[in-house]
Parts: structure tokens; sequence; C-alpha cells
């Protein structure tokens, strides 16, 4: 099954960005010099390079990228770098199947998807982000929890004697991804091979923390992904989301794993809840117990009824299947409108402590 969904991983992230690439002469026209300190790397793309040299670019893209967001703290000029990779792998005179292979293989290395790099001896937390989204209401959109994973990457954290190195990969905002697997031939190795002892996705929410306690199976947010794609879902009609062509299987709800009172030691100046609501075709609960739920239909999860709530649904559903016991679950931050430096260097800073907190619980 691991082999099968490795091999799954290198050609399933969908080649399908064009929307995304369009909105870049916008963005550079809001954003002056947005990606100028990525243009030797992306003129590496303009020759019709081969494999080893566009994986060099998209990893020496991701490193350069996570400087420019400890220095300017600042996610976006990441994301419109491998869009603008993208745009130039897309427009080169090469057969549509080596073509989609370069593609595919720029993103997941783009994304630090084959850079987490755990060091021997000490505890490990791997932790997802995700892109900006909703960029056709605000084009120069950050998303506090893409900030995180990249200001976050590599640190070493410890409480109560414990150490923990952080990894963190970067998620996009598409629905097929998800419907392809991606979160699922990510987290796999991570499970199966007991590689991580903890596994945090975090995405940009309502006005504080939220510790997402029941996440649901179905789609009911009416809101576009990046590609401005709609599935039709809405709380009154939620949708399966789909795994390899057929309906997503599992239970309606699932449980979070995570320490849930050591995160909300965490210092800073955001409430960090503890947030069980969550919408059946029944209407609003806030069950103390997931057997509660037990009989319901899903609408809205703790996290809501959008990818954010998805991703932690399918990791902790994946998690299950494997019987692993990896604690797993999802944190949303404080949401931001366009771009707040002081703000997201605040969210960043009390997510560090809110892990550094649950640190100490991976004796």
């Amino acid at each position: 099954m691991f082999r099968t969904l490795l091999l799954l991983a290198l050609f399933t992230l969908p080649a399908l960005a064009d929307v995304e690439e369009d909105r870049l002469p916008k963005a550079e026209s809001a954003m002056p010099g947005l990606i100028e300190p990525f243009k030797p790397l992306l003129a590496r793309l303009s020759a019709s390079p081969d494999m080893a040299t566009v994986v060099e670019v998209a990893s020496q893209g991701f490193t350069l990228g996570k400087d420019i967001a400890k220095t300017q703290l600042d996610d976006r000029p990441l994301y419109w770098f491998r869009l603008a990779g993208k745009a130039k792998l897309r427009a080169l005179a090469l057969p549509d199947a080596q073509k989609d292979k370069l593609l595919r293989r720029f993103e997941r290395v783009s994304r630090g998807i084959e850079d987490v790099h755990f060091k021997p001896g000490i505890k490990h937390i791997l932790l997802t982000g995700f892109d900006p989204f909703f960029l056709d209401r605000h084009i120069d959109q950050s998303n506090p929890s893409g900030l995180a994973a990249l200001l976050l990457d590599g640190t070493i954290l410890e409480k109560d004697g414990v150490k923990a190195q952080l990894e963190t990969v970067l998620v996009p905002v598409r629905f097929a991804d998800f419907d392809e697997g991606l979160i699922e031939q990510t987290l796999l190795p991570y499970y199966t091979q007991h590689t991580a002892d903890m596994v945090v996705t975090v995405s940009m929410g309502r006005s504080d923390f939220d510790i997402e306690r029941f996440p649901g199976k179905r789609r009911s947010a009416e809101a576009p992904d990046n590609l401005r794609v709609m599935t039709g879902a809405t709380a009154a009609v939620p949708k399966l989301p789909l795994l390899y062509g057929k309906p997503l299987s599992g239970k309606e709800f699932v449980a979070l794993s995570l320490p849930v009172d050591a995160l909300q030691d965490g210092e800073g100046p955001f409430k960090m809840n503890d947030n069980r609501k969550v919408t059946t075709l029944a209407g609003d609960r806030e069950p103390q117990h997931l057997f509660e739920l037990d009989g319901q239909v899903s609408v809205n999860g703790s996290g809501g009824g959008y990818l954010s709530n998805e991703i932690s649904y399918r990791a902790i559903r994946l998690r299950n299947l494997l019987k692993s016991h990896i604690p797993t679950g999802h944190i949303h931050t404080p949401r931001i409108e366009a771009y707040d430096k002081a703000k997201e260097a605040a969210i960043v800073k009390q997510l560090g402590s809110m892990l550094t907190q649950a640190t100490g619980t991976l004796q």
C-alpha cells in the first residue's frame, strides 16, 4: 500500500493551476518586486530544463521563500514564485506528458513535501500550513498558517526536558488535490513508519485560535478554491469529498487526539478555544464526546465545511485506519484581511508557544 501511494504522490498533484497563474500580473502590479529575488531561479526554467534542474530550482526556491519569510514576515513571495515557475514550465515546447511530470514534481518540491528531514534522538512534529486563498477578494492576501510553516520549519522546541523538531509542508487550496489523495499521500509515511510523534494541521480561521475537536467528513462551504472551483455543496446538501475517484469513506465525524489542555497553556494575546461546535443535518450541536454524534450526517465539523476542516478529517481518518497512536489534529489561527505583518507575527509566536507546551506531553 505504501509503495503504491508513494508512486501516486509523484503523479497526482494536478497541473491545473491556470487560474492561479492568470492572477500573476495583477499580483505583481499590486505587490511590486514580489518575485524579484526569485528571477535568477525562474530564468533556469526557460530553456527546456531536465527533471534534475526543475527539482533543484524548486528546492532552492523553497529555501529562498523561507529565508524571505524570516526577514520580511511574508509567506506570499514563495506562493507567487511557485505559480511563476509553473507558468514558465507550462509554456515550454515539450510533449504534454513530459511537461506534466515536470509541473507536478516542481509543485511537490516547492511545497517542502520532499524536504522533511527529522533528526534522530528527539521527538518529531509534522505541521502543515496552507497557501493564501480568496485571492479574488484580496490579491495581496497572506495566510498566517503558511507563514507559520515557513518560520517554524526546522525549529527545535523544548518543554519539561523533552525536545521536538518541527518540520513543515505547505498545502494548496484546491479541491482537486484533496480528491486525488494529496493529504493521504503526504501523511502516510509518517504514520506507517512512525517518523512523526505528532501531526498538526493548521489553517486561518476565525477571531481566535480554535483547536478543532470534531472534524466532519462532508463539504458544505459555498466558497471557491484557488481555481475558482465550487463544489456545489451547501449546508442543506453537504457533499462527500472524493478519494481516487470514489466517495471518501469513513465516519461522519472523527475526534482529534492533540493535547488540548497543553496547547491552551500557550502564551499570547489571542484566546485558545477548545472548539466542540459542529453542525449536522439535524442542527447545531456541541458534544462532549464523539459517540454523541453517532447516526448524524455532518454538515460542518468543528473546523467548518471547507478544506481546513477536510485536511484534519483526512489526517485523523488515515491515522485511525492505520491504527496509529500519533496525536493528530487541527488548529485554526486568527484570521487576517489581506496582510497584517504585526498580527501575523503575534499569531506565529503564539502558535510556537502552544506547540512548545504540547512538546512536553511527548514523553
